[in-house]
């Protein structure tokens, strides 16, 4: 029995050390070298401070900057819980929203359907009622990090910035330019803004 247990122990332990600590050692040295930036999370920093990350999206509410697509990541753009809603697209509640129940004291219940945050949308960038708009600015992501929105979000969103900012559209559409950023490989998923990376660059040139 002891010639039968001897080989499955030391298996055991063996395959442990390497799946456990070699490897993921190996893994960790080799990313620190070859990709230092994403290894480290990918993280930004302004004067000395870290300021947020390249990967996960976070909420801006100021009519000066440029404002992200919705979250459902616990409170939103939480790393911890990252989710979708999990609705179907013919969800009611995902189209037309819940609102707390006055009758309770729970106000937990609210979820801000398509419709809401479209018409919230138009609204806070004095776009036309009837006027279309981009997806990604009235749905949320499968994760709820998304740090990027589409181009189209960005130039609808440019006239409220520039407004709030004191600078031409112009000057806030080149910057939405140069903080585009293409298909992967050129063929892979669609170009991208990312949001903080468009706010510091607004920062940097207009405080």
């Amino acid at each position: 029995m002891l010639k039968q247990l001897r080989p499955a122990i030391v298996s055991v332990l063996a395959f442990t050390l390497l799946t456990g600590l070699v490897f993921p050692a190996l893994i960790t040295v080799i990313s620190k070298l070859v990709m230092p930036v994403q290894s480290g999370g990918s993280l930004i920093e302004r004067d000395g401070k870290v300021v947020g990350s390249r990967l996960i999206g976070q909420s801006f509410a100021l009519p000066k900057y440029f404002h992200p697509r919705p979250s459902s990541a616990g409170s939103g753009y939480d790393g911890a819980a990252s989710s979708g809603s999990n609705l179907g697209p013919t969800s009611d509640k995902l189209i037309n929203g819940i609102a707390d129940d006055p009758k309770t004291k729970d106000t937990n219940e609210s979820f801000a359907g398509i419709k809401q945050l479209a018409t919230n949308y138009r609204t806070e960038n004095g776009l036309l009622p009837t006027l279309p708009i981009p997806a990604d600015a009235v749905t949320r992501s499968a994760s709820g990090l998304d740090p990027q929105i589409s181009p189209e979000n960005a130039l609808l969103q440019a006239p409220r910035v520039a407004k709030a900012r004191n600078v031409s559209v112009e000057t806030v559409k080149n910057l939405i330019g140069q903080n585009t950023q293409g298909r992967t490989f050129g063929v892979l998923g669609e170009a991208g803004v990312n949001v903080l990376e468009l706010n510091l660059a607004l920062d940097a040139t207009n405080k």
